[in-house]
């Protein structure tokens, strides 16, 4: 196990720049989650701390050695795929003491550690099948045994549960959360999965367009993002935006004149304001005027859509509460819940 220093990484493909200047320090031990569109860079992040790439400039330090050019063999770092990439024609037991073979661990050491690992994993009673004989949780078990063979100083995992079901999914990623608290080891995990970002990490970077927007605890990204594509990108249902004017007093103002909150220090002109779903209520009372256009039932929740001026917002409730499109309703929008940013939304006021 081992910290990791990631010190003014970029990245490029030719004329094209695909990551500015990445800094990123983790503790020993820390979870990072890398989130972000497709295309913003996170998977390159990750082929590089890997090794499968090399930076343009830029350090990688893992546990005070700078490894920025060391072949990813003498790493010392694990890497878990989306697509398994377990040998078809080896049993599971031949899979995972496979690295262990390769860096030539004695036979009676690499069936103790299979073993152990095994066991930690459940997947003791799985050891002399072939993976297509496994289902895709149980591929994706030995896959990660195989990586914790190797007692790496850092894990990686790019993608590894986007290959199953959803229940699965849910399954599988409290089975890797699990496993961090008992290693400890220093991890590194992409995906494009916001639910898995903010349950599974210590902390969150959000990456757009090579940059990260924000690195912060996964409190502090939903609370409090750093811009609008952070609060926009984190949180299920998407945050709700309004276009206001604040005026000299501090009013917030929607274009009909509605004021819809205050803001004690900022500059006067156009500004965006969010509030998230779950902050909203639907009453007798309440600043915005609207029509249920469409209401989402899940069981435990409730997603109305309220047509706002021309406009829908979303209105998250809990349980199944006695709504139907049509209904003229009144949104309640409470003063401590507005996410304030500039008009072009790059810079949080509030």
């Amino acid at each position: 196990m081992a910290d990791l220093a990631l010190r003014g990484i970029h990245k490029q493909f030719g004329s094209t720049r695909v990551l500015h200047e990445i800094d990123i320090h983790l503790q020993d031990g820390e979870f990072l989650v890398l989130v972000g569109p497709s295309g913003c860079g996170k998977s390159t992040l990750m082929n590089l701390i890997a090794g499968l790439e090399e930076p343009s400039g830029g350090q990688i330090v893992l546990g005070g050695q700078d490894i920025t050019a060391t072949g990813p063999a003498d790493r010392n770092i694990s890497m878990v795929f989306q697509s398994y990439a377990l040998y078809p024609n080896m049993t599971v037991a031949a899979n995972i003491a496979f690295p262990l073979e390769m860096r030539g661990v004695p036979p009676a050491e690499r069936e103790k550690t299979v073993r152990e690992v095994a066991a930690l994993l459940q997947i003791d009673h799985l050891l002399q099948r072939r993976p297509r004989q496994l289902s895709g949780g149980q591929r994706q078990r030995v896959a990660i045994g195989r990586a914790l063979a190797r007692h790496p100083q850092l894990f990686l995992f790019d993608e590894p549960l986007s290959n199953l079901d959803a229940k699965l999914r849910v399954d599988m990623r409290a089975e890797i959360k699990r496993l961090h608290m008992r290693t400890g080891v220093t991890t590194i995990y992409v995906t494009h999965d916001q639910v898995e970002a903010m349950t599974l990490g210590s902390r969150i970077a959000v990456l757009d367009a090579g940059r990260i927007q924000q690195l912060a605890t996964p409190l502090e990204i939903y609370t409090r993002p750093a811009n609008r594509f952070v609060a926009e990108f984190i949180g299920s249902p998407s945050i709700n935006f309004f276009d206001v004017t604040r005026e000299a007093g501090g009013a917030l103002r929607l274009a009909d004149e509605t004021v819809m909150g205050h803001l004690a220090e900022g500059p006067t002109g156009p500004l965006v304001v969010g509030v998230r779903p779950e902050d909203l209520a639907l009453g007798e009372t309440g600043q915005l005027a609207g029509r249920v256009a469409l209401v989402e039932p899940t069981g435990p929740e409730t997603y109305a859509l309220v047509d706002i001026g021309g406009r829908e917002i979303t209105v998250r409730m809990g349980g199944l509460p006695n709504v139907a499109p049509g209904a003229q309703v009144r949104v309640q929008v409470p003063p401590h819940s507005l996410h304030v940013f500039s008009a072009d939304g790059a810079t949080r006021l509030n």
